[in-house]
């Protein structure tokens, strides 16, 4: 009856897998913190010591990995409010605009 009315109609679609993209990116984030923080890539291997090419493999900077996820944050908080929007909008649409 009325599938894929609100992909047709809406832009929640692009907004919702904008949102995933951003939790995959937040995650990605907090992974590499999370790995930074170890000092070793793994929580559960051996630490590595500070002279091993393991411990140099791939620094991380945390204050700008903290930047991005703030960043990232906001992006998410602004997409989710357009999403919320797109909903009301479509909500009142349906009702007939009479709230």
């Amino acid at each position: 009856m009325l599938f894929g009315l609100i992909d047709r109609v809406t832009s929640a679609p692009q907004l919702k897998s904008s949102l995933d993209r951003s939790v995959e990116r937040s995650r990605g984030i907090a992974d590499r913190v999370s790995k930074a923080t170890l000092q070793n890539g793994d929580g559960f291997a051996l630490e590595a010591k500070a002279g091993t090419p393991q411990a140099q493999l791939n620094p991380v900077n945390v204050e700008d990995e903290m930047v991005a996820l703030a960043d990232e944050q906001l992006r998410f908080l602004a997409t989710s409010r357009l999403l919320e929007k797109t909903y009301a909008s479509l909500r009142t649409a349906i009702k007939g605009g009479n709230g």
